[in-house]
């Protein structure tokens, strides 16, 4: 049996197949963007027209308002580019904003979750693959995961995406020159590299392929890196992940 369309009409409070609408009736619909967006993500409960209370508060509990949902930012970019820096500086101002995170640094992650792994570029995948199975888990139990790692190939970076959730990941690329990078090296990683001493270091002898179409792009030759945390907690906030400050 054909199914034909029911529209609302809310001066006579009543539904009617569309091609029986009244010229000039006022038509009330919802479509299915504007229930993620416009109701559910906002914390508005949808009308009684468009559903049964009932159901309206199941969805409403099975996809929270987005300043409850977890969501991963992923901070990319060559060593010493700022990417810990600016991502502890964000961690306070989320705290801030009552939103808890887990930063999961890459440095931090090798000594620990991937003991073992080297540097060739399968083990490095591996690496990236490891912190992003991580995040996808905290972004689905709605937490905050936020994490620095220089992960340079652009296919790995987009498998983590496709994990965490198009929607809730947040790619970061935090842009310094090659130069500025080896000027900052504390650690003397790139003289190593420079030398030989170290093979496959990225930005070196290894490539960093930079995002195409990052959620922000972060010039931290020119901008420092409290400008650079406040800007990303800008973004959060227009995109709703963040209630307004008090």
């Amino acid at each position: 049996m054909p199914f034909q369309e029911l529209l609302y009409l809310p001066d006579t409070d009543e539904y009617v197949e569309a091609h029986a609408v009244p010229t000039g009736a006022r038509v009330a619909t919802i479509s299915g963007t504007q229930v993620r967006e416009e109701y559910l993500a906002q914390g508005r409960l949808l009308p009684t027209w468009f559903t049964r209370p009932e159901t309206a508060q199941i969805l409403a509990e099975s996809y929270p308002p987005r300043h409850q949902q977890g969501f991963c930012l992923w901070f990319t970019g060559l060593s010493g580019a700022g990417k810990s820096t600016i991502a502890e500086i964000v961690t306070v101002l989320l705290l801030e904003r009552g939103r808890q995170a887990t930063v999961l640094d890459g440095d931090v992650v090798r000594t620990h979750l991937s003991k073992g792994l080297g540097f060739s570029r399968a083990d490095r995948d591996a690496n990236i693959l490891r912190i992003g199975f991580v995040a996808s888990e905290v972004v689905r139990h709605r937490g905050v995961a936020i994490c620095a790692a220089i992960s340079p190939y652009r296919a790995t970076r987009d498998a983590v995406r496709d994990l965490v959730g198009a929607e809730q990941f947040v790619e970061i690329f935090v842009d310094a020159p090659l130069a500025v990078c080896e000027a900052r090296d504390t650690k003397g990683l790139y003289a190593k590299a420079r030398r030989g001493e170290l093979v496959g270091f990225t930005g070196i002898d290894d490539p960093y392929e930079p995002p195409l179409q990052p959620e922000l792009h972060l010039t931290t030759a020119t901008s420092d890196a409290a400008t650079c945390a406040r800007q990303i907690v800008q973004v959060l906030g227009q995109r709703g992940f963040l209630l307004p400050p008090r």
